[in-house]
């Protein structure tokens, strides 16, 4: 059964930096196109940032392309989020998400989530 466990996350100050991590389990992550999503109380939950198998290609949100940098170590079946400069419209439930089809997982319907970590930005 695929698993997928977020951790990393915390209540942190406006300027300061979080790393997210996905820890899979019950399959190899090599094959699985991933991402990031998030979704603050009361907005729809959007896609922050995804990889291709290869680690290498990768896609960014606008509001936190610069800031934020997607990867994953597929020997360590594990998918991070580094994130700098937070903000508090960063302040929300972050989630990763796997799907073997990368059309799913830019379509926001990947069919692997995890079950979320709270990242909380203050001013």
């Amino acid at each position: 059964q695929v698993q997928l466990v977020e951790s990393g996350g915390g209540s942190v100050q406006a300027g300061g930096s979080l790393r997210l991590s996905c820890a899979a389990s019950g399959y190899t992550i090599s094959r699985y196109y991933m991402g990031w999503f998030r979704q603050a109380p009361g907005k729809e939950r959007e896609g922050v940032a995804r990889i291709y198998t290869n680690g290498v290609d990768t896609y960014y949100a606008d509001s936190v392309k610069g800031r934020f940098t997607i990867s994953r170590d597929n020997a360590k079946n594990t998918l991070y989020l580094q994130m700098y400069s937070l903000k508090p419209e960063d302040t929300a439930m972050y989630y990763c998400a796997a799907d073997l089809w990368y059309n799913r997982v830019v379509a926001g319907t990947p069919n692997y989530w995890g079950q979320g970590t709270q990242v909380t930005v203050s001013s």
